[in-house]
């Protein structure tokens, strides 16, 4: 069986405890009643608490939870949280005793990686430092392989994350030892990149249909990159059976640059340099994205000219901020295309001094004046020729050219 699922803790042990999607809501109706039925501050008076006695526990965010004593000792009792799994210790003032509803299963279910060893036969603590940085709060795909031979154990499961095998994942980080090779071999086409590898450019609408785009990057008020609609272009199927095996059926770009930069240490840094070469590169925000290389600018130390490829920007960067690109991340086209845009030239009789440096025919006001034009609006635009260059008519959302705006300021020359 496959199910999506929430990963709401990893215990101590590396046990992963997950919520299956499909319980959400009904665990969401079961904690309205909790807060509802429970507006007390806890149990005041001295009690005698058993171990495995069942309570409701009041969290750090004054929320009440389902819980179960699991050993006592002193003013505080340690208490697991049964629909989430983590166990913490819990002042006897925050815990109430109650039988309410022990007639309900817990909603999370405890699972462990199926034919995957611990190095030592248990997880180490930076293992377990890892799984948790790693997948909690996260949303994660569930095959099961075994099902525990009582109730209260633990299931068997492959975990895949952004289209990739958990335990392949730990594997690779030398935290354990995966029995299944194939998972290996699906590690090894993750991480790899060819050499001739490159990226592919999205199919583009009809000549003269309208459609709607975002600007993501003037390059003059001539020169653009677009995005299209994002909800049809972040998206990708699975392309062979092999990948079906590891990948869910549809995985947004997004979510799967998202799984790379919480792993984004474990792929090699680039040692060899070619231009139009992909690759991820570190933006100012700390974030890495896909690029590509383009070339060299500086020498001592060196660094290299990238063009983020889903927006169409620029930026030189170091080489420790450039890794090998995961081979998966390069079956989504690129999100922004390089366009021309029709119908206006450079004004003949444009008075601001100040050009742009690589393209003078133009005035910085004028791009100043585009920029506001296109910038973070819904815009659509008409393809009016696809070679030498995708050449583009560009709308306002009031349906006029984008550019009639710097012919009336006199920045632009209306061009027939």
């Amino acid at each position: 069986r496959i199910f999506q699922a929430v990963v709401s803790c990893v215990g101590r042990d590396g046990t992963i405890y997950v919520i299956p999607k499909s319980l959400e809501v009904e665990l969401s109706k079961l904690m309205t009643e909790i807060q509802s039925n429970f507006k007390c501050l806890g149990l005041l008076e001295p009690y005698c608490w058993k171990k495995g006695e069942a309570c409701v526990v009041r969290g750090s965010d004054m929320m009440w939870y389902r819980g179960k004593v699991v050993e006592l000792g002193g003013s505080t009792l340690q208490v697991q949280y049964i629909d989430r799994g983590c166990i913490e210790r819990i002042p006897q003032c925050h815990l109430y005793p109650t039988t309410l509803y022990t007639g309900i299963p817990p909603f999370c279910i405890p699972c462990q990686l199926y034919k995957t060893v611990p190095i030592g036969n248990f997880w180490q603590q930076d293992a377990v430092d890892c799984l948790q940085e790693l997948l909690t709060n996260e949303e994660v795909e569930i095959h099961v392989q075994e099902l525990p031979d009582n109730p209260w154990g633990k299931l068997s499961i492959n975990l895949y994350f952004g289209g990739m095998s958990l335990s392949s994942f730990m594997a690779y980080k030398k935290y354990c030892v995966a029995e299944d090779c194939q998972d290996i071999l699906k590690l090894v086409r993750y991480l790899d990149l060819p050499v001739l590898t490159s990226y592919t450019l999205p199919p583009l609408p009809i000549p003269g249909d309208t459609f709607p785009v975002r600007v993501t990057h003037l390059v003059s008020p001539r020169e653009v990159y677009i995005c299209l609609d994002p909800s049809k272009n972040l998206m990708k199927q699975s392309t062979t059976e092999g990948d079906a095996a590891c990948d869910s059926e549809l995985v947004s770009l997004d979510e799967a640059l998202k799984w790379c930069n919480k792993s984004v240490e474990s792929l090699p840094l680039l040692t060899h340099f070619r231009t139009e070469m992909p690759c991820l590169a570190e933006y100012q925000d700390g974030i890495w994205y896909r690029a590509k290389l383009l070339s060299v600018e500086e020498f001592d130390p060196v660094k290299i000219l990238v063009q983020f490829v889903d927006y169409g920007s620029f930026s030189v960067v170091p080489t420790d901020r450039l890794r090998h690109i995961p081979y998966h991340l390069l079956k989504y086209p690129v999100q922004a295309v390089r366009a021309l845009l029709a119908g206006f030239k450079p004004a003949l009789y444009d008075k601001n001094v100040e050009r742009i440096p690589y393209s003078p025919e133009w005035s910085v006001e004028a791009l100043w004046a585009m920029m506001e034009c296109v910038e973070g609006k819904q815009l659509s635009a008409s393809i009016l020729a696809l070679s030498p260059e995708v050449t583009i008519s560009l709308y306002g959302d009031d349906e006029n050219l984008v550019h009639m705006k710097l012919i009336e300021m006199g920045l632009a020359d209306l061009d027939e």
